[in-house]
């Protein structure tokens, strides 16, 4: 008899393995945009200040600037872009300790992070710094920066009125700039001090005498480089609301290229230098007869494009006129027929008029009595003037007239008769 299988002799089972989820594979892309995305939604790093060394600036053809950020323990890249760089109050340079400003964003393209700069300043100024920015903010929000306020620069200036040190390199180097590039100018110095304690209300008064002064059409503000404390009253509120109030423009060219202050924003036009300020101000000199000589063929072109417009403008309306105006030699023409036609006509209705009388008188003349006398008749009148047309009326010694074709007979009557008539029929 067969065994029958018992739960011990089953086979044990082996155990299930829990079933694992497919892994999700990324893109380096999506990798990267996922680290950006959670570096953005760091409100913390969105808005960071950062103290360290700059190592290693560059600064390529594009015009941004990249370093290197570091301290003893650790490094970050960084980058400046040109907008920036423009504004910021120092040039970074190997070596510098710096207080950033700016937010920690990532790069995709090339998986790292760095630090994206808005304001750069020498560490140590950082309270200077803070003030600055909030001054800049107050006074941008007070329109005092926008480019709709901003006026051109003019192009032919008679008077310039320069606020400075009249010690110094800086009004020197605006005398010799001006000297050779537009001797024609007047310069006109307000003098002041420009760093210092007083410096910000000095600057406020000696813009405000030149403001005072009758033509001058532009003013330049400008100091020689140094710290930013040095630079310091050129972002007194006073000082920017000043240069924002001017009548004519200002170009404000204070420090060196990197130099950017509050008055560079409030001017008409910011200079890079004091030099750089004088050229921005005024036409090359050198250039005169090069520019006089083009204005003259400009005009001279003008004037012979006008001459030519209206020659043939003239030429048009004399056109019209002449299509408008009588043809005062063909009317003459047709004049001259109809008078000859009217003398003919007038001369066949004389002659023909001649004719009829003549022939009116020919026959008035066949029918008169002296062609009846020139035919042999006479006329008999009486004593009483009378014409004798019946012998009966008259008698036996009466005188008579015999009136003949040429002269007259006088006669008595010596006999009548009742015939007689039938002769002169015959």
């Amino acid at each position: 008899m067969a065994e029958q299988p018992t739960l011990w002799d089953a086979p044990t089972p082996e155990p299930q393995q829990p079933m694992r989820p497919a892994p999700r594979i990324l893109r380096v892309t999506d990798l990267n945009r996922r680290v950006r995305s959670l570096l953005d939604a760091d409100a913390t790093l969105a808005d960071v200040w950062v103290e360290g060394e700059v190592s290693q600036p560059s600064f390529p053809a594009s015009g941004h600037c990249f370093f290197t950020l570091k301290d003893a323990n650790s490094q970050v890249r960084a980058a400046l872009f040109r907008e920036e760089l423009a504004r910021a109050m120092v040039r970074p340079e190997h070596g510098m300790n710096v207080i950033i400003h700016g937010r920690v964003r990532a790069y995709e393209p090339q998986g790292v992070y760095q630090l994206y700069v808005e304001s750069i300043t020498p560490a140590g100024a950082g309270d200077l710094h803070a003030q600055y920015e909030a001054l800049r903010r107050k006074l941008a929000a007070a329109g005092l920066f926008d480019d709709g306020r901003k006026r051109p620069i003019p192009r032919w200036p008679r008077r310039i009125g320069v606020v400075t040190s009249p010690v110094g390199a800086v009004w020197r180097d605006i005398n010799n700039v001006l000297r050779r590039r537009y001797p024609l100018v007047e310069l006109v110095l307000s003098p002041s001090v420009v760093q210092g304690a007083t410096a910000a209300p000095a600057i406020v008064r000696a813009l405000q005498r030149l403001y005072a002064q009758r033509g001058i059409d532009t003013v330049i503000l400008a100091r020689g480089g140094g710290s930013l404390e040095d630079l310091w009253s050129f972002n007194d509120e006073r000082v920017v609301r000043a240069v924002a109030d001017a009548p004519v423009p200002v170009i404000v060219g204070v420090g060196h290229e990197s130099d950017v202050t509050l008055a560079d924003f409030a001017a008409d036009l910011r200079a890079p230098t004091p030099s750089a300020a004088a050229e921005l101000a005024t036409p090359d000199g050198t250039q005169l007869p090069t520019i006089l000589n083009r204005l003259r063929d400009r005009a001279a072109a003008a004037l012979l494009g006008r001459a030519e417009e209206r020659r043939r403008h003239l030429d048009g309306e004399s056109r019209a006129l002449a299509r408008l105006a009588p043809d005062i030699a063909s009317a003459r023409q047709r004049a001259a027929d109809l008078v000859d036609r009217g003398a003919r006509a007038l001369d066949d209705r004389l002659e023909r008029r001649r004719m009829s009388l003549r022939a009116a008188h020919d026959a008035l003349r066949a029918l008169s009595p002296s062609a009846t006398l020139e035919r042999g008749y006479a006329v008999a009148r009486t004593a009483d003037g009378g014409i004798l047309r019946d012998a009966a009326s008259v008698a036996v010694g009466d005188s008579l007239q015999v009136i003949v074709a040429r002269g007259r007979v006088d006669t008595r009557v010596e006999r009548t008769r009742a015939d007689g008539t039938e002769e002169l029929l015959s």
